[in-house]
């Protein structure tokens, strides 16, 4: 998991560090484009169907499109809400595939238990539990571990354990809670800093110009909706974390309470 990471990370970091030359680039490519269209308007004005075609061919490109909105948002504050949106996807696949590698059949597992522990005793059914993957098999091991002591006991160390099974579980949904707060909050800045772009501008010219102001709004509004895009699909993945960890806990206590149930039926047959 901690390769995964590194692996995100340092994408993300090598993806900064090429945003910045295509910024530059897509600045002298859209001031070409402008020309361009300004000559595709003026050739194809006879004809109104090759016009539309060539609107439309404009459109299509989506990636384009996101990158115009990127220089025009400012590739200062852009970049930081890309950054958060890189980190938090970062912790959150790491989530995403810890849970679900956490994730265990207990149905399955408690069946093999009982018969290991009818066919091979404790020590069996410790092997059981040693070779199965995720937390309630952990559980269960820690508990067959101090069958000898009585059932209290057992009980005790199913619930301390069952604790630190479940602070595993949720390591890191407060760095993916992080960027959920902090993406809209640059996107805010971003807004703030736009709009005092703005009256600024005004204030030099000494007029207020449609074109001023509508500049700097866009400029505000273009940060604020990235922010928001980001904490928005942040949000999602933190939610799917905290569903599936309420899931795995559940699952947890439910096998813990049938594995003692299995150990006081096992004793009662010696």
């Amino acid at each position: 998991m901690k390769r995964l990471f590194a692996l995100i990370a340092v994408f993300g970091v090598l993806f900064f560090m090429v945003s910045k030359p295509v910024v530059a680039q897509d600045t002298a490519t859209t001031q070409g484009q402008t020309v361009t269209q300004e000559q595709v308007k003026q050739d194809v004005t006879a004809d109104p169907e090759e016009a539309a075609a060539a609107a439309a061919e404009e459109g299509k490109s989506l990636h384009s499109q996101l990158k115009q909105k990127f220089i025009e948002g400012g590739p200062g504050f852009m970049s930081s809400v890309l950054m958060t949106l890189i980190l938090g996807l970062a912790f959150a696949i790491e989530r995403v595939l810890y849970l679900n590698l956490a994730t265990t059949n207990t149905k399955k597992l408690l069946a093999k238990v009982e018969e290991a522990l009818e066919n091979g005793g404790v020590d069996a059914a410790k092997e059981v539990c040693r070779n199965t993957r995720g937390p309630v098999a952990s559980i269960f091991y820690q508990g067959l571990d101090r069958a000898d002591h009585g059932i209290d006991v057992v009980e005790k160390s199913i619930i301390s354990y069952g604790g630190v099974q479940a602070g595993l579980l949720e390591k890191g949904l407060s760095w993916i809670a992080l960027f959920i707060a902090l993406a809209p909050m640059l996107g805010f800045m971003g807004t703030v800093i736009g709009m005092i772009g703005a009256f600024d501008a005004i204030q030099i010219a000494g007029d207020i110009s449609p074109a001023l102001v509508a500049g700097g709004i866009k400029v505000a509004l273009i940060t604020t909706v990235t922010g928001l895009v980001v904490a928005i699909i942040l949000q999602i993945f933190y939610n799917y974390c905290v569903a599936k960890i309420d899931s795995i806990v559940n699952n947890m206590e439910d096998a813990s309470i049938s594995l003692i149930d299995l150990l006081v039926k096992h004793n009662m047959k010696k």
